[in-house]
């Protein structure tokens, strides 16, 4: 798959699932004012993606007009253990590079699976993406979201009520949906 459907598939996803059933309530602002990154990083190994999210954290560090990045790993992640030694690298990297407090990970991945929660549980499909996906969200602009945000600790409950509720099926075609 090329780099502008890979593109088009997750910038579908973030605004007609994340932003649409509001599982992540700080997406809209940015999909409206267009400041989400979206790079792919089309090798399978740890130390290309090593040199890829240092690049994508520089540039986060001089373009103030990008809130956030979503880097889709489109090759060699399908595995969702193999994804999460990327993962642990990308936090790794926080610390190493002397991010800590700049910028966090948030992952999304096609098979995410809550930790104690069965592999066909909706509850996972609030962290499901069209693919492996690594977002690196500044800092300051969670705790800037966060102080117009009352209770932000009821949102993982909040998604995991309401995909319950919508149940595994409504996921998995909203899913296949943004490939389409």
């Amino acid at each position: 798959m090329n780099q502008p459907e890979l593109i088009c598939h997750t910038a579908r996803w973030v605004k007609d699932v994340i932003m649409k059933y509001n599982i992540c309530p700080f997406a809209r602002p940015e999909v409206e004012k267009d400041t989400i990154r979206y790079s792919v990083i089309k090798g399978s190994k740890l130390t290309k993606i090593v040199d890829a999210l240092i690049s994508e954290y520089q540039y986060l560090d001089n373009h103030d007009g990008t809130e956030t990045t979503l880097v889709i790993l489109p090759n060699g992640f399908n595995d969702f253990n193999r994804y999460l030694d990327a993962v642990a690298l990308a936090e790794d990297l926080i610390f190493e590079l002397g991010y800590e407090g700049k910028y966090q990970i948030a992952s999304f991945h096609p098979e995410y699976l809550f930790d104690g929660e069965d592999y066909d549980s909706p509850t996972n499909y609030t962290n499901r993406s069209p693919y492996p996906t690594l977002h690196i969200i500044r800092e300051a602009s969670v705790e800037r979201a966060l102080e117009h945000y009352s209770e932000p600790e009821s949102i993982p409950k909040r998604n995991m009520a309401f995909a319950e509720k919508k149940g595994k099926s409504f996921f998995k075609v909203l899913l296949e949906n943004c490939k389409n």
